[in-house]
C-alpha cells in the first residue's frame, strides 16, 4: 500500500512516519521547501520524543519520502491524508482554505480511485465541502474518476504521540462506503493487535468526536482550577480534593490537576471552534463557554499572586520561570500560560529571566529577547527576586533547595503546577504559594 500525507507538521509528520515504521511506503508532502529539504538532511521541525530516530531510520529504509509536489505523487497512491493546519479564524472558527486547497489538488491530478482522508481536526461538514471541491475539479476535467472520502481525527498528546500513534487507546474513522472500510482496516490492522478497536461511524459523527473530546478534556481542567480558586477562598486544601473525587471511577484521576490554565495547538482552538459551529448553527454552548471564560483567567493567576505579595508593585523586580512550553515533552508555545505571564511581567516593569529544556529557541522565535534565557534552572535564580513554577519539566521536580535558597533574593516560591509539597517549602524555609491551597 502507497499512502501520501499532506502536511508535516506535528500531526502529518508524525503520522507519516507511524505508517512507514510498519513497512508502508509513505510520502509526505509540504509547500514549505526549506522544511522538506531539511527533513530530506534529517533535520526536524518539531520536538517529539522519540520521532527523529524513527524518521532518520524509515527514511534509510526507503519507506518515508519526503516531497513539495503533491500532483507529482498522485499516480500509485491508494490513500491520502490531508494533515494541513486549520488555524482559528478571528471569528474562532477553524480556517479551513488549506483542507479545501488539497482537495482542489487532488481533484486537478488523480486519475485511478483514491481514498481522501481528513487528518486534521475540522468541524463537522468538512467532508462534505472536500467532497465537493474534488468533485468540481473533476468535473472542469470532464473526466469520471470514483474517490471515497473519510474522516480519521487524530488523537495524538503532544509528548507522548509516537506512543499514542503505534499503541492506540481507539481509532476513529469516518467512512461513506465499504470500499473505504475495507482500506482503513488494511492499513490500520498493525496498530490494532493490541486489541484496541476501529471505531466505525458516519463522516460527521467522526468529525465531532474530535472536537467532543478535546472540549470534555477541556471542561476537566477549567472545573478543577475553578475549584482550586474556590479551595483558595475557603481554606481547602485542593490536592486532598482531588485525590477525593479522582478515586470515584466515573470521574478518574486524569485532566483534574488544577494549574495555570491549559494551552497547546488543540484545546483553545478545538474550544473555540465548537463554540463557534454550535453558534452559527443556532445554539448556545454555554458550559464550554465557561470553560473558556475559566481558562482565560487562570493564566493570570500566578501574575496576580506575585503583584499582590509585593503589594502591588513589582518594577525593578527581576522574576526567574522555570519552564516556558505549555506542557513538558514539548516545545510548543502555542497559546502558552508562559506568554500571558510574560506579556504581564514585563508590562508591570519586571525583568524575566527564563529556563526551559526545549522550548528557548522556540520561545525566542516567538518573542525575541524580550526575556534572558539561562543556560540551566540554576543561573535563572540568579539576583531573582522570586521563582515561578510555570512548566512541570520532570527536572524541577527535584531541584536542590539549598542552592535554590542560596541563588535567590528571596526565597520565595509560586508555583503555578502545584509541583511542591507545601509543608516541604516551608520546612525548608520557603515562602511558598500554589494553586488551590490558602497561604
Amino acid at each position: 500500500m502507497k499512502i501520501t500525507i499532506v502536511g508535516t507538521g506535528y500531526v502529518g509528520l508524525v503520522t507519516g512516519t507511524c505508517f512507514s515504521e510498519v513497512g508502508i511506503d509513505v510520502t509526505c508532502v509540504d509547500i514549505d521547501e526549506k522544511k522538506i529539504e531539511n527533513l530530506k538532511k534529517g533535520i526536524i521541525p518539531i520536538f517529539e520524543p522519540g520521532l527523529e530516530p524513527m524518521v532518520l531510520r524509515n527514511v534509510e529504509k526507503g519507506r518515508l519520502h519526503f516531497s513539495t509536489n503533491l500532483a507529482s505523487i498522485l499516480d500509485g497512491t491508494d490513500v491520502i491524508f490531508s494533515a494541513v493546519g486549520t488555524p482559528p479564524d478571528e471569528d474562532g472558527s477553524a480556517d479551513l482554505k488549506y483542507v479545501l486547497d488539497v482537495a482542489r489538488e487532488v481533484g486537478k491530478n488523480m486519475n485511478d480511485y483514491v481514498l481522501m482522508v481528513t487528518k486534521s481536526t475540522v468541524p463537522v461538514g468538512t467532508a462534505a465541502r472536500v467532497k465537493n471541491a474534488i468533485q468540481e475539479e473533476l468535473d472542469k476535467r470532464g473526466v469520471k474518476i470514483p474517490f471515497d472520502v473519510a474522516s480519521n481525527p487524530e488523537f495524538l498528546k503532544e509528548g507522548a504521540a509516537v506512543d499514542d500513534f503505534l499503541k492506540p487507546d481507539r481509532i476513529v474513522v469516518g467512512v461513506e462506503s465499504k470500499k473505504a472500510e475495507n482500506i482503513m482496516n488494511r492499513l490500520y490492522k498493525p496498530f490494532t493487535l493490541n486489541g484496541h478497536p476501529v471505531i466505525f461511524m458516519d463522516v460527521p459523527s467522526a468529525e465531532m468526536t474530535k472536537y467532543a473530546a478535546n472540549s470534555m478534556l477541556a471542561t476537566k481542567i477549567s472545573f478543577m482550577n475553578d475549584i482550586a480558586n474556590l479551595c483558595e477562598i475557603m481554606g481547602a486544601n485542593v490536592n486532598w480534593v482531588r485525590k477525593g473525587i479522582g478515586s470515584d471511577s466515573r470521574i478518574g484521576k486524569k485532566f483534574i490537576y488544577p494549574g495555570i490554565g491549559y494551552g497547546g495547538s488543540c484545546f483553545p482552538k478545538d474550544v473555540k471552534a465548537l463554540i463557534k459551529t454550535a453558534d452559527v448553527n443556532g445554539y448556545e454552548l454555554r458550559v464550554l463557554k465557561a470553560v473558556e471564560e475559566v481558562n482565560e483567567s487562570q493564566k493570570s493567576v500566578l501574575f496576580n499572586k506575585v503583584l499582590k505579595y509585593f503589594g502591588g508593585n513589582i518594577e525593578g523586580k527581576t522574576i526567574a520561570m522555570w519552564g516556558l512550553a505549555f506542557k513538558p515533552q514539548t516545545d510548543d508555545m502555542r497559546e502558552a500560560p508562559a506568554l500571558v505571564l510574560i506579556e504581564k511581567l514585563l508590562g508591570a516593569g519586571a525583568k524575566v529571566k527564563a529556563y526551559d529544556p526545549v522550548a528557548m529557541e522556540e520561545s525566542q522565535r516567538r518573542i525575541g529577547d524580550v526575556v534572558e534565557y539561562s543556560k540551566d534552572q540554576y543561573e535563572a535564580l540568579i539576583d531573582a527576586d522570586a521563582l515561578l513554577i510555570v512548566t512541570e519539566w520532570p527536572e524541577f521536580r527535584f531541584p536542590n533547595l539549598n542552592v535554590v535558597k542560596k541563588l535567590l533574593n528571596n526565597p520565595l516560591i509560586f508555583d503555578g503546577r502545584n509541583v511542591y509539597d507545601a509543608e516541604e517549602m516551608k520546612d525548608s524555609g520557603f515562602e511558598y504559594f500554589c494553586i488551590g491551597i490558602k497561604k
